[in-house]
């Protein structure tokens, strides 16, 4: 793709950004994608944000208060807002989307995210009032993501399913238009409502799985930035940006990504817990942080990375223990091992990993067939069930709420538990800790559930990713926030 003319060169200030895939589903309320929130953040406005400093700030909601009790969120709402269409962004659109979210007729991804929300009345044109059957304390941090995203009723009332073709937003950019594997175009919002941005006339958004081509383009200059940066190629990308004339940057932050392997716990193989035993126990977690990653990544133990609130610095790494895993095998009457199919997605860090944990299953006799497939199939075939196994990770959130809950409660099969796992006890805790407001309280729920899901299995957590961004030199205002999430509307592009 030819470069754009750079801000104040005469062209239009295009920015051209790689992504790790084709993000897949541009409706909010019924992505499960990482990779189509990188394009949300600058379709759409949400009810709130965060800042680089994880603290909840206005977005559409321009002030909130809770009541005593805890059931009572109410919303002033921003005004003078419109969304890309052309109609007004009100208190009815709000109470609209989350209609939308929680109609049982509507495929929504969001509906467990938002179902304590019992009722949204509309107070006055500005004003909503959200009622909960019982103290939600997640649910602001909930509305800086997707379930925040506002979309507009009109065109969704029009196009049903179908809004992902067209999505209407409020964001600082509107939507142009995707050809699917090739590109996804935003273009300036000039109504938008913080006066003066966003600087951009437009984003083009580019799919590299393969590695060594999002990284390939911009060292060549032909894209801006990446959201991905591979971690086998930290070291070296590390060492390059600090030559001289370098054209790149590279950019170390906190972030809140898991990485590992996701086991389909409905179906042969691995409705046998023993034999997810066996398949975790051969697994060496050191040698893919340390060896296949090269240091770029902290083994993982749970779905809480260092440094997020819910962390628990004493809980240990499982080591690997190969005598451990053909225990497990003969006591589920499989002394030869097994087989299993495990889906990967292209990206050379996703082989690296799969090819890893199969040479090490191989050691206990586990025999890992690999099938790599597009991210959108993979997405598919996981939240059906229709998967053994695969490697699959999670971006992460501020509230630790949504690292855990969806993926292993009844209400996310479907969306985010793409093990199919449920057990009562976690249930409970996770539903108790959403009441309580205290962090070392619910941390003490969140621990007590990561020794059960050590023992049961649904995921095999392999690292905690170091994060990156990689970067154009000519890319100029971006403020990182530890979401991992790319926001757009401060950025201006230099010679």
């Amino acid at each position: 793709m030819a470069a754009a003319s750079a801000q104040g060169s005469g062209g239009s200030a295009t920015l051209r950004v790689g992504l790790d895939a084709d993000p897949p589903n541009m409706d909010p309320h019924r992505s499960t994608a990482a990779v189509d929130r990188q394009v949300y953040q600058n379709l759409f406005d949400k009810l709130v944000d965060t800042d680089e400093n994880l603290q909840i700030v206005p977005m559409l909601a321009s002030a909130w208060t809770i009541s005593a009790d805890g059931k009572t969120v109410t919303l002033t709402l921003r005004q003078g807002v419109k969304f890309h269409d052309g109609t007004p962004f009100n208190a009815e659109a709000v109470k609209y989307n989350f209609d939308r979210m929680q109609d049982p007729n509507f495929p929504s991804a969001r509906r467990s995210e938002v179902l304590p929300v019992q009722k949204v009345a509309v107070v006055d044109p500005y004003t909503v009032a959200l009622s909960l059957e019982k103290p939600y304390s997640p649910l602001l941090y909930v509305l800086t993501d997707r379930a925040g995203m506002m979309v507009s009723p009109a065109e969704a009332r029009k196009a049903g399913t179908n809004f992902a073709l067209h999505p209407v937003g409020t964001g600082p950019f509107s939507f142009m238009e995707k050809i699917p594997q090739d590109h996804i175009t935003l273009v300036r919002n000039p109504d938008y409502w913080v006066k003066g941005q966003p600087y951009l006339d437009r984003i083009i958004y580019r799919p590299f799985p393969n590695d060594n081509a999002r990284v390939a383009n911009v060292k060549s200059g032909d894209i801006d930035i990446i959201n991905i940066v591979p971690l086998a190629q930290i070291k070296g990308l590390s060492q390059e940006a600090k030559q001289p004339g370098a054209r790149f940057k590279l950019i170390e932050h906190g972030a809140f990504r898991w990485q590992g392997i996701w086991l389909n716990v409905t179906k042969p193989p691995f409705d046998n817990k023993l034999l997810r035993q066996a398949f975790n126990a051969a697994i060496d977690r050191d040698a893919i942080a340390n060896v296949v990653l090269q240091g770029a990544a902290y083994p993982a133990y749970s779905f809480f990375p260092n440094g997020t609130p819910a962390h628990d610095p004493d809980w240990k790494v499982p080591r690997r223990n190969v005598a451990l895993a053909k225990e497990k095998l003969q006591a589920a009457g499989r002394p030869n091992g097994f087989e299993l199919t495990l889906l990967v997605d292209p990206t050379l860090e996703g082989q690296s990993i799969a090819q890893a944990a199969q040479a090490m299953a191989a050691d206990a006799g586990i025999q890992v067939k690999i099938q790599i497939v597009e991210f959108g199939t993979l997405l598919h075939e996981t939240d059906t069930l229709a998967h053994q196994a695969a490697v699959l990770g999670w971006s992460g959130r501020p509230d630790p709420d949504f690292d855990i809950y969806p993926f292993v409660t009844q209400s996310g099969i479907g969306s985010f538990n793409n093990a199919g796992y449920t057990n009562p006890r976690v249930q409970t805790l996770l539903d108790a800790a959403r009441l309580l407001n205290d962090m070392n309280q619910r941390r003490r729920a969140y621990r007590e559930v990561t020794q059960i899901l050590a023992d049961d299995l649904p995921y095999i957590w392999l690292y905690f990713p170091k994060e990156y961004k990689m970067m154009s030199m000519r890319v100029q205002g971006f403020i990182h926030v530890p979401d991992g999430m790319m926001r757009f509307r401060t950025v201006r592009l230099g010679q």
